[in-house]
């Protein structure tokens, strides 16, 4: 089974050239592989996933479940990225502790990837998840891209537009980069539908986005791979099993 560029040792479906692979055929005269590689991966499990309520969003911390999970990434990681990214939340910080610390040489930037924030979150501080669910789904069935909730929320447009700012700061890093982007579930899964969906409106994204989420989760820790070609061109290495 083929492994996923950089990735903690588990087998990828469709990937057609490996990291490891890659930088070998580099090394070969006469032979140029001219891409980057990111792989995003969603933080440990945090104290919101196992339905504690929140209050600040961007101080959730990890469980001891969560930071067991990151430590597993770190001890699984196949190759020594160029760069460990995080968002600005806490959960992610955490998340990326561990594998900072095994690559001590790797760069640390911080990009807007943290986590899609859709509901007013003065209206809701100290709720769960469950308490929150009819007007998530509210939120979702109306599917207005530049609906904002109010102060502290952002509409479904300005995510896309991280998404893009995000790739677009990645994009200024030396080509043949491997970067590991400790990120957040819903930011990870605008990003992979924008790229398996490039010339969708947003309304068509927002449309897609909730059944897509259900139908392909992303659970704590896990990986989305993407590449970056030499002209700047962003692509799934590993699609998911079932589209929008």
């Amino acid at each position: 089974m083929r492994r996923c560029p950089g990735s903690p040792r588990s087998s990828c479906v469709g990937l057609v050239l490996t990291l490891s692979q890659s930088r070998q055929r580099r090394s070969r005269p006469g032979i140029t592989i001219r891409s980057m590689n990111v792989v995003f991966v969603r933080h440990g499990e945090s104290t919101g996933n196992a339905g504690l309520p929140t209050n600040d969003l961007s101080s959730i911390e990890l469980t001891e479940q969560g930071v067991a999970q990151a430590r597993s990434i770190a001890l699984g990681w196949s190759e020594s990225p160029d760069v460990i990214a995080t968002s600005p939340y806490l959960r992610t910080k955490q998340t990326a502790a561990p594998s900072a610390s095994r690559f001590p040489n790797a760069a640390v930037h911080v990009l807007p990837m943290e986590e899609f924030t859709y509901l007013e979150p003065s209206r809701w501080n100290g709720t769960s998840r469950s308490s929150r669910l009819p007007h998530i789904e509210a939120f979702w069935s109306t599917a207005d891209p530049m609906y904002c909730d109010g102060p502290g929320a952002e509409s479904f447009s300005t995510l896309l537009l991280r998404v893009q700012t995000t790739l677009g700061r990645l994009n200024v890093l030396p080509q043949e980069s491997l970067v590991y982007a400790f990120s957040h579930g819903q930011f990870m899964q605008a990003m992979r539908l924008r790229l398996m969906h490039p010339t969708w409106s947003s309304k068509q994204l927002m449309e897609h986005f909730w059944t897509f989420d259900k139908d392909n989760p992303i659970p704590n820790c896990g990986l989305i791979y993407t590449t970056r070609s030499a002209k700047r061109i962003w692509k799934l290495l590993e699609p998911p099993t079932s589209g929008a």
